[in-house]
Order: structure tokens, then C-alpha cells, then sequence
């Protein structure tokens, strides 16, 4: 579950960085790949909840 963790740390990273860019510097590339991230970050997110729940019972 660490490992996921990391993952979904890296990834609300990612996303916070292209995010900026396309808002502040109107970066139309960043927004792509920022939208990406955030998919990437929904699926990621998911698979905890499984875990989290697994890890309850």
C-alpha cells in the first residue's frame, strides 16, 4: 500500500505543476498533460479505496 501511496503522491504532483502551467502561463500543452494526470490519478485512487478496504477487514 506504501507503494500506491507514493504513486498517487507523484502523480498529485504532476498534476499540480501542469495545472499551473496552463493557468498561469497559459501553457495549452500543460493543460493536456494535466488532464492526463488527474485520469491517472482517478484510477489510482480507486485501487486505494480496494486496498484500504481489503486492508480494514
Amino acid at each position: 500500500m506504501k507503494k500506491l501511496v507514493d504513486k498517487i503522491n507523484a502523480e498529485i504532483a504532476e498534476f499540480q505543476k501542469n495545472a499551473e502551467a496552463q493557468v498561469v502561463k497559459g501553457n495549452k500543452a500543460a493543460g493536456l498533460r494535466a488532464r492526463k494526470a488527474a485520469l491517472a490519478l482517478k484510477e489510482l485512487l480507486v485501487e486505494f479505496r480496494k486496498e484500504s478496504v481489503k486492508a480494514g477487514k
